[in-house]
């Protein structure tokens, strides 16, 4: 079998609160999430270009998404930037488990944990 380009195709973030999480992560990565309705569930999508197929993932609300810290392991794209999205965290509402922290020639890596108890984390190449 052939390797794939990207091992990720999507993910999905459960959150017991909507507004709560939204305004979390819109407060965080500083852009306005939309929101979109997907039968029972209701998502918000993470920032992503997917015209140029971009990897793109949600926060969901719905039956059978229960936030945890004990879940799958999500690095989200922290940007150019990130010691100034870390000093969002907080005041959105969350907590910076483990602060910035060299991965050698792989960048930087940092966990938070989100308004919903989710951790998450965080990758930059510099």
């Amino acid at each position: 079998m052939e390797p794939f380009l990207h091992a990720l195709n999507w993910f999905e973030i459960p959150v017991s609160d909507f507004q709560r999480a939204k305004k979390f992560y819109s407060t965080v990565f500083n852009y306005e999430m939309p929101e979109v309705n997907m039968g029972p569930v209701t998502m918000g999508i993470l920032l992503h270009n997917r015209d140029a197929q971009g990897i793109g993932g949600a926060i969901v609300h719905g039956e059978g998404y229960i936030p945890s810290k004990m879940g799958s392991k999500v690095y989200l794209n922290a940007g150019n930037n990130m010691a100034e999205l870390l000093q969002r965290i907080e005041p959105a509402g969350g907590k910076l488990v483990v602060d910035r922290m060299s991965i050698g020639d792989m960048g930087f890596v940092a966990i938070m944990e989100d308004s919903e108890g989710n951790q998450v984390s965080l990758h930059a190449y510099n």
